[in-house]
């Protein structure tokens, strides 16, 4: 990434869901400023500094394609390894490669399609809030899933869930709602995870310790051959190249 670039994301205008947090900063740092004094003007100051740059959302460009599944989140990814869908979903009982990514309190935290689609259902469950790292996490911890039908009949699942320190998931979108390649559907405030099920067959192109760009990375590449469906015995393995 270019030094423009950075400095175009970190400048990028706040989400809509920031601005709670904005104003009230805000609000805090004038109190201070004029009428209690510095001690309170300057940890106003530097919340909504930090504020700014949370929520920051900045535009993606999807990569052209129809035909492949990007990262519905900024971070890295964690995780790469057959899992089943949540069962709130009705999506089966079948494993299929699940590409887990962590959003640090660091990254932009806005959630994107993966790829065109329909969303056939939403369902959210409260839970812990463990560190959203660890595979336990995708069990355990608050989460509101998401399944989406591409154009071509497959089905995918982007479920977005609560970190150590997050305590809001945020979804504006509704079943029966078409989203875009790249669109935006919702944030989660303050470290999180966003999980990524694949279309039953197909494989991952990404590995653990990867950096994701939301709406911009290819994880998946639709058009390749399918292969056997993952056995979900095979979950120790983590490499993109087991099938």
């Amino acid at each position: 990434m270019s030094l423009i670039q950075s400095v175009k994301m970190v400048l990028a205008p706040p989400h809509p869901a920031g601005r709670p947090f904005l104003y009230g900063g805000a609000a805090v740092a004038v109190i201070g400023g004029l009428l209690v004094g510095k001690w309170l003007f300057w940890p106003g100051l530097l919340f909504v500094l930090f504020c700014l740059y949370f929520f920051r959302d900045p535009e993606r460009v999807p990569p052209p394609r129809p035909d492949v599944l990007i990262a519905p989140a900024d971070g890295r990814v964690v995780l790469v390894s057959p899992a089943v869908p949540p069962a709130e979903l009705g999506l089966g009982e079948a494993a299929r490669w699940r590409v887990a990514i962590f959003l640090s309190v660091l990254d932009v935290h806005v959630n994107r399609a993966p790829a065109d689609g329909v969303v056939t259902r939403i369902s959210y469950r409260p839970g812990k809030f463990l560190n959203a790292s660890l595979d336990k996490a995708s069990e355990e911890n608050e989460r509101n899933a998401l399944a989406m039908r591409l154009p071509d009949g497959r089905d995918i699942a982007v479920v977005q869930i609560a970190g150590l320190i997050a305590r809001r998931i945020l979804c504006h979108v509704r079943e029966g709602d078409r989203l875009g390649a790249g669109e935006r559907f919702g944030i989660i405030r303050f470290g999180s995870r966003t999980d990524l099920y694949l279309p039953e067959g197909v494989r991952p192109l990404v590995a653990p310790g990867q950096l994701m760009i939301g709406g911009e990375t290819v994880i998946a590449d639709l058009s390749l051959p399918r292969p056997a469906a993952v056995a979900a015995g095979s979950a120790q393995d983590s490499t993109p190249g087991i099938g």
